[in-house]
């Protein structure tokens, strides 16, 4: 019987979400990390125009953000990551790219393999993801 099997269906949608409110903080994380490598900062409405929210559910999102030591905030100024907040916008980023590698691995054309991922990087688990970057190793090594 395999671990899903005997996994209790209501734990798995617990988990499922669990790993929606962890993308909705991941996606912030890496969205002001993006914004502040263009514009060395990342403005409550640079975020909302790209998350394509309004401005008070960034605030919201960024107040939560700074109570869980994500990012600092200073007044009439942006939205800076903490070392904490900048270690998770890498670890997605790093996610992102290996699933969209391994999309593109599969034969899926980038523009849906980088719509696609953006879902899957946040529920795949480490062990999948380790699979996954094996899984590409061992293609660059065959091609």
């Amino acid at each position: 019987m395999t671990e899903e099997a005997e996994t209790p269906q209501s734990d798995r949608f617990d988990r499922a979400r669990e790993v929606r409110s962890k993308a909705r903080v991941e996606d912030y994380v890496e969205m002001i990390g993006d914004l502040i490598e263009e514009f060395g900062e990342a403005r409550t409405a640079d975020l909302a125009a790209r998350m394509g929210v309004a401005q008070p559910t960034v605030t919201k999102a960024v107040a939560r953000l700074r109570r869980d030591g994500y990012v600092t905030s200073r007044p009439y100024r942006g939205v800076f990551l903490t070392e904490t907040g900048a270690a998770l916008a890498e670890r997605v980023r790093k996610r992102h790219r290996i699933v969209v590698a391994l999309l593109i691995s599969l034969g899926v054309p980038e523009l849906i393999a980088e719509l696609d991922a953006e879902g899957i990087e946040h529920h795949v688990s480490d062990e999948t993801l380790a699979a996954f970057e094996q899984h590409l190793d061992s293609c660059k090594s065959r091609g």
